[in-house]
């Protein structure tokens, strides 16, 4: 009666919390998705009529959906390859004792402590920038014509830029794993004469893999909606060669004033996001069964 009685009590006490959360999220999806159902152009207020499913349809069959669409998927996968990649490579190597450990790892994960407005602005402008950048002064001091990232080619800086940005989480993850990992066992398999490459292959990836299915997981949601780099630096150009289906949400609604064009556009966004958010977590979760 009493276990009963401190469940209910635990309840109430938590409710207000809850209800409030519950209504941060419900109420803008819900008006985001009255809205879609309109024609509402912010330049005609009060001339909203029903549309139906037809800012669906056009937001869907415009070529830019589709290219926005790839960009994204295209940026997802790039990110993680780098990030996972090179997240290993520095985990590995923080994993070996030498001066200054402490100070190094503190100085790869300060990035991610970084606002995305702000290191969009210093790649922009300190390493990227075509006459004055310091990839321009490397180019031309080794002979070769500086190269225009962000107008030759957008998709890979924007690319290079949030790794950049998530390569401290990734490494901060693995290096807990792999600092969890037996080194007895490590060094038994060194005294079978296992060369590196073996030790790695057959027992440190198989005890990162959960760490490595985590940062996967975690970063894919995040690089989803990935936003601030593109406005600060391509503005979804040249065209749409850099645009993500966020930034054509932004495009469609702010900048074309088309609420409801955008409120179908975020909807349909957010469904694809919630489609590989699912995949993912029962990939994960069969890997972890495993």
């Amino acid at each position: 009666m009493a276990t009963a009685h401190s469940r209910a009590l635990a309840r109430l006490m938590v409710s207000p919390s809850v209800i409030l959360l519950l209504l941060w999220m419900i109420v803008p999806l819900g008006m985001t998705v009255y809205f879609s159902f309109l024609r509402y152009n912010l330049l005609m207020p009060g001339m909203e009529t029903w549309a139906g499913f037809d800012n669906y349809y056009y937001f869907a069959t415009q070529p830019s959906f589709w290219i926005a669409l790839k960009n994204t998927l295209y940026l997802v996968l790039g990110v993680l390859a780098i990030t996972v990649i090179g997240g290993i490579a520095l985990a590995l190597l923080l994993n070996q004792p030498f001066w200054g450990q402490g100070i190094v790892r503190v100085m790869i994960i300060a990035p991610f402590f970084v606002m995305p407005t702000v290191s969009a602005l210093v790649w922009k402008n300190f390493f990227m920038n075509p006459v004055n950048g310091m990839f321009a002064h490397l180019a031309k001091a080794l002979g070769f014509a500086p190269l225009d990232f962000l107008s030759q080619a957008p998709l890979m800086s924007i690319i290079l830029i949030v790794s950049w940005s998530w390569l401290p989480f990734a490494t901060l993850i693995l290096l807990t794993a792999l600092q969890s990992l037996d080194s007895e066992q490590m060094e038994a398999a060194e005294m079978d004469g296992a060369g590196w490459l073996s030790r790695f292959r057959y027992l440190t990836l198989p005890h990162l893999t959960r760490s490595i299915t985590v940062v996967v997981l975690i970063q894919t949601i995040f690089l989803l909606s990935i936003f601030a780099e593109i406005l600060v630096t391509t503005n979804g150009g040249p065209g749409v060669a850099s645009t993500n289906l966020p930034f054509l949400v932004y495009s469609q609604s702010l900048l074309s004033f088309d609420v409801g064009g955008g409120s179908a556009g975020g909807i349909i966004a957010v469904i694809l996001a919630n489609i590989v958010a699912i995949f993912l977590m029962r990939m994960i979760g069969k890997n972890l069964d495993a």
